[in-house]
């Protein structure tokens, strides 16, 4: 593992090296208020909710869009995949995200996965739940996964209809859960995306395959060595991967660092994945730069 100072960071990943880096880190009702929610708490996010064709669920969504959004020309799109058992505004809620979105003019969306428990579909079509936070619930729909991966689905494709979204910008960033949400729909969807971001993700260890379906796609990917919930060596294995398939990598290890608060209250750490959003795309032909 090649160890970077502070000041090496911007640089590393301004010329995406596939470098590892070390870096010491200093039932569903109306969304729009609904109490305890960074909806609730922050008037930059909107809550909103769609009908879900298939079962006739109302689901709910966070919206942010910049404060000079203007239709007439197009804007960058994030699409945020919570962790296991959270609500579906939780990463927006993420300490200064919302202020470098604004910032840097990202509109975000940020889905339920039709279930706090769904898992994107990365641990299949069936019912994945079992074990974890809230226990095992048999209640859950059968095809749990495949209605959590067609939420995320649906609320792009919502985004993209109401909003001028840069086609060429649309990104996918995942913490836990929703960081293995996030390999799954890439590998499954990488014409869509133009750049990846995980947390601490949390994929099945068969799917690791999955990669390949995705190394045209550039990925930035943080994770705590004393994560004792989702196992740094899990990542450690990943990133040997993508760097075996020639990918467009930055891997950054942090010391000390846990399973959430290492990202979900770290302001620099989130200035990493926005400073990697900035710099990755796809060209006007559709490739990637």
């Amino acid at each position: 593992m090649i160890q970077r100072s502070h000041r090496d960071v911007g640089r590393v990943i301004s010329v995406l090296g596939m470098i590892a880096l070390t870096w010491m880190a200093s039932p569903v009702r109306s969304a729009s208020q609904e109490p305890g929610t960074i909806v609730a708490r922050d008037a930059r996010v909107q809550g909103h909710t769609y009908v879900f064709e298939e079962t006739g669920a109302e689901m709910p969504y966070a919206l942010f869009l910049p404060s000079g959004y203007d239709a007439a020309r197009e804007w960058p799109l994030i699409v945020a995949l919570h962790g296991l058992g959270r609500p579906y505004d939780w990463m927006m809620g993420y300490d200064s995200f919302i202020d470098f979105a604004e910032q840097y003019g990202y509109i975000v969306v940020s889905p339920l996965g039709y279930h706090p428990r769904g898992w994107y579909g990365s641990r299949g079509y069936g019912n994945p739940a079992g074990g974890g936070r809230g226990g095992a619930q048999s209640t859950l729909p059968e095809n749990l996964g495949k209605l959590s991966e067609q939420d995320v689905m649906n609320v792009l494709e919502i985004a993209r209809d109401a909003h001028n979204v840069d086609e060429s910008r649309i990104y996918l960033w995942g913490h836990s859960m929703g960081g293995a949400g996030t390999y799954h729909l890439a590998a499954l969807y990488p014409d869509i995306w133009a750049g990846l971001a995980v947390a601490a993700p949390a994929p099945r260890r068969d799917a690791i395959d999955q990669i390949s379906s995705f190394s045209e796609i550039p990925v930035l990917v943080l994770h705590g060595d004393q994560d004792s919930t989702v196992p740094v060596e899990g990542s450690r294995t990943w990133v040997a991967r993508m760097r075996e398939l020639g990918m467009q990598h930055v891997y950054i290890e942090v010391p000390g660092g846990d399973h959430s608060l290492f990202v979900r209250e770290n302001p620099e750490m989130l200035a990493k994945v926005f400073s990697f959003f900035n710099i990755v795309g796809k060209d006007e032909l559709g490739v990637r730069q």
